[in-house]
């Protein structure tokens, strides 16, 4: 599994350009063995996304709750000093305009909230992904997009709602990520996040092989035409 995970990631890297491996995501019931828990302190749960590209390990679930928001989508139940935090942060994106009245309860969310979350380089981890996230540019998001026959769904706010986006059944998801995830994970202006569904991996990697090679094809024949234009677009 290992083996396989690990050249998927680096099939991955190369057809879709990525500077970083693919990140796996796996939600557990137990603490894994051989796996080292994070130290915690982060700002918020994108943060997790971001450190998985270069290292593995897992953090239960109180440990996401720093960020309400992200506790929330990931299924939290918002009671508490959470809920509390949550209402207040809520209340102060209404007021300045960033959230419309209600949009919070169209966010999508995980109904049932894992008990741990291990993270990690795809391959990394001694168990299957749950979900598999990757940083990407444009040009990476429109291939894995074109592996999909129909609408990909596309979020933006909060960037997390990917997740469950995928656990709610979606094979690919895209976000454009959110102000805060730019801040916390300091996701560069030309990036978005895409994310697969875990069960779902070994045919988009499949299908991404063969997207990738059909657009060098096209691209090579689009470039063919606007060279022998008289007219090409000149920026």
């Amino acid at each position: 599994m290992t083996d396989h995970l690990r050249q998927i990631a680096s099939d991955l890297s190369k057809d879709l350009e990525l500077d970083h491996a693919p990140v796996q995501v796996t939600y557990l019931d137990a603490a894994p063995k051989g796996v080292p828990e994070h130290p915690g302190g982060v700002p918020s749960v994108c943060t997790f996304f971001a450190e998985g590209q270069k290292h593995a390990f897992y953090a239960a679930l109180p440990a996401h709750e720093a960020c309400e928001i992200g506790a929330f989508v990931l299924g939290a139940a918002p009671e508490g000093e959470l809920g509390q935090r949550l209402m207040a942060t809520v209340g102060m994106m209404q007021k300045e305009g960033y959230l419309r009245p209600g949009e919070e309860g169209k966010i999508p969310r995980n109904a049932t909230a894992p008990k741990f979350v291990a993270y990690g380089p795809l391959g990394s981890l001694p168990m299957p992904p749950t979900n598999v996230l990757f940083f990407a540019k444009p040009r990476s998001a429109m291939l894995a997009m074109e592996t999909v026959a129909g609408p990909v769904p596309m979020n933006g706010r909060p960037m997390c709602a990917v997740v469950p986006t995928l656990n709610q059944g979606a094979n690919v998801a895209v976000s454009m990520g959110c102000i805060g995830s730019r801040v916390f994970t300091q996701m560069a202006d030309d990036r978005m996040l895409v994310g697969v569904r875990g069960d779902h991996l070994d045919a988009f990697h499949a299908a991404v092989q063969k997207i990738a090679h059909a657009n060098r094809l096209v691209g090579a024949e689009d470039q063919r035409r606007r060279d022998a234009s008289a007219h090409p677009f000149v920026p």
